[in-house]
């Protein structure tokens, strides 16, 4: 099954998951090295990039 990048881009590309609430946020690489972007449900700043599924 080919992948389309479009739809790769869409679902992955700036996206980030809170490591304590696990909620998802999009944000821009540069700001979440930073520190400038905090979690919209517990207010840390701690994030991690989101996962492919494996097929």
């Amino acid at each position: 099954m080919a992948k389309i990048h479009e739809a790769q881009n869409r679902l992955f590309k700036n996206v980030f998951v809170c490591k304590k609430c696990h909620a998802k946020i999009r944000a821009d690489h540069q700001k979440i090295l930073k520190g400038k972007i905090k979690c919209r449900k517990c207010g840390k700043k701690a994030f991690r990039p989101l996962r492919k599924k494996q097929v």
